[in-house]
């Protein structure tokens, strides 16, 4: 019994001091080019408001309580929610625009855990009528998170969140830049 004891201890210091040595610093991106011009782009992501119809995260609890504060877009911007536990909990703050080129939001998560991180959106023209899109986040992780990251691929978790809502966001700019392109009667 001993034996299976001391052996456990060592499998347990050994995993800890991997996970110690596991690089805090982290960063997810993802990028879609769409075929919209950048204002309207923008217009969905510097407006917490517009961001239901496209967040990934809003399709997977839409009963989520939503609150806003600050002004109604760009800089100083919040919206803050409650959800199950698949959206935890937490405030985003829109910190820094860019018009048309940049959006950048810092995110505090209250659950599943507490989390600070950086979210950014870059638009960069991409040929005729399309604007290239970035969405990226990072942070630093602590013990708990980098523990959880030998067992789960957050690049891969995450990153296909980012995708499908890129993929929304895609669907909805090139729809708006289309109708606004149509003849008005």
């Amino acid at each position: 019994m001993k034996k299976v004891l001391v052996v456990l201890v060592v499998m347990l210091v050994g995993f800890a001091a991997f996970v110690a040595t596991r690089p805090a610093h982290f960063k997810i991106s993802r990028a879609l080019t769409m075929h919209a011009p950048a204002p309207v782009i923008f217009s969905q992501l510097d407006d917490f408001h517009r961001w239901a119809a496209w967040s990934p995260w809003d399709k997977i609890d839409p009963t989520m309580k939503r609150s806003y504060g600050g002004p109604d877009r760009g800089t100083g911007a919040t919206y803050s929610w409650v959800g199950n536990d698949k959206v935890g909990a937490g405030t985003m703050t829109v910190t820094d625009e860019r018009p048309s080129s940049r959006v950048v939001v810092d995110l505090d998560f209250d659950r599943p855990m507490k989390a600070h991180n950086v979210a950014t959106f870059a638009l960069l023209p991409h040929g005729e009528g399309n604007t290239l899109v970035t969405w990226s986040m990072e942070g630093d992780n602590g013990f708990a998170a980098k523990a959880f990251s030998v067992v789960v691929d957050m690049d891969k978790l995450v990153g296909a969140d980012f995708e499908r809502g890129l993929d929304a966001l895609r669907s909805l700019s090139e729809a708006e830049a289309k109708k606004a392109a149509e003849p008005k009667p």
